[in-house]
C-alpha cells in the first residue's frame, strides 16, 4: 500500500495479505531496502494468521530479508502472529545493518485462538532470526516449538504464560557501554512491568551493537502498552526523539 509520511519524517508502509492468513503449502516472501539516510516504518494491517495443516501439503513458510543502509533506519512493528489449530509453520528473519544502521523490532506470537480453545493446538511452529552489522552476527536465534511433544507450560519454557513478545534494537557502531547503561533503563523499567501471573518482562544486551527486551505474559492486553513504552525509551536514547506509533489502515 502507499506510504505515509509520519511526523519525524519516516515513511509509514502497510503490509496487506489480501488472503486474510497463511494458508498450508504458501510460500511467502518479503525483502526490504531501506537506502542510506533513509527511514521506515512497517507494520501489517492486521495478525498474521497461520491456518491448519493439509495431509499431503509442504508446512507454510514465511521469509523476510531487511537491508538497512548507511545511517538509516527501520522500524518493523507487526500485529501478533496466531497459530491455528493443526497449522505447520516456518517464520525465517534476517536483518542486515551497514555502518550506522538502526533498527527496531517487535514480535508477538499467541498461543492460538483462545476464544475457540485452541491455546496451543498447533503442530509445529520453527522461528529463526538473524541480525548481522556489518557482516557480525550480534543475534541468531532458532527455536522449534511442538507443544503436543513438548508441553509449554512447564517451568523451563513458559510456566503459566501463554504470550510471548520481543523488542530488539539495534543500531550499527555504538560502544559497548552505551548498550550496558541501555540495558540497565530497560531493565528497570522491566521491573515496574513485572507481575507475576500476569507478565515477567526482561532485558539484555547483545554481544555487541544492541539489546533485546523479551516478555511471557498470560493474556494479550499487558503487551502493546509495554512493548510502547519500551520502544520509546529505547528510541529516546537511540535517536533522540519520540517514536510514532503506526497508524493502522482497515
Amino acid at each position: 500500500m502507499r506510504a505515509f509520511r509520519q511526523p519525524v519524517g519516516e515513511s509509514l508502509i502497510h503490509v496487506n495479505n489480501i488472503s486474510g492468513g497463511v494458508l498450508a503449502g504458501d510460500r511467502l516472501a518479503l525483502e526490504v531496502v531501506v537506502n542510506a539516510g533513509a527511514a521506515a516504518q512497517i507494520t501489517t494491517t492486521g495478525a498474521t494468521r497461520l491456518y491448519r495443516h493439509r495431509p499431503g501439503v509442504c508446512d507454510s513458510e514465511q521469509t523476510a530479508t531487511f537491508w538497512i543502509g548507511e545511517g538509516a533506519r527501520l522500524e518493523y512493528l507487526p500485529d501478533p502472529m496466531i497459530p491455528y489449530a493443526g497449522s505447520r509453520h516456518a517464520q525465517r528473519t534476517a536483518v542486515h545493518l551497514a555502518p550506522g544502521a538502526s533498527l527496531f523490532w517487535w514480535e508477538t506470537l499467541a498461543p492460538g485462538r483462545l476464544a475457540a480453545g485452541e491455546a496451543f493446538a498447533f503442530e509445529r511452529l520453527h522461528i529463526e532470526s538473524e541480525i548481522r552489522a556489518v557482516d557480525r552476527p550480534v543475534l541468531m536465534e532458532n527455536f522449534l516449538l511442538e507443544p503436543s511433544a513438548r508441553p509449554p507450560a512447564v517451568t523451563a519454557r513458559m510456566r503459566e504464560y501463554s504470550y510471548l513478545a520481543s523488542l530488539y534494537v539495534c543500531q550499527e557502531g555504538r560502544p559497548v557501554a552505551f548498550w550496558r547503561d541501555l540495558e540497565d533503563r530497560l531493565t528497570e523499567a522491566a521491573r515496574t512491568r513485572t507481575r507475576p501471573g500476569e507478565a515477567m518482562w526482561g532485558a539484555s544486551a547483545l554481544v555487541s551493537d544492541g539489546v533485546v527486551v523479551r516478555g511471557l505474559s498470560a493474556s494479550s492486553r499487558f503487551i502493546p502498552a509495554a512493548l510502547i513504552d519500551f520502544w520509546r525509551l529505547a528510541r529516546q536514547a537511540v535517536t533522540g526523539d519520540d517514536p510514532t506509533p503506526p497508524r493502522k489502515i482497515y
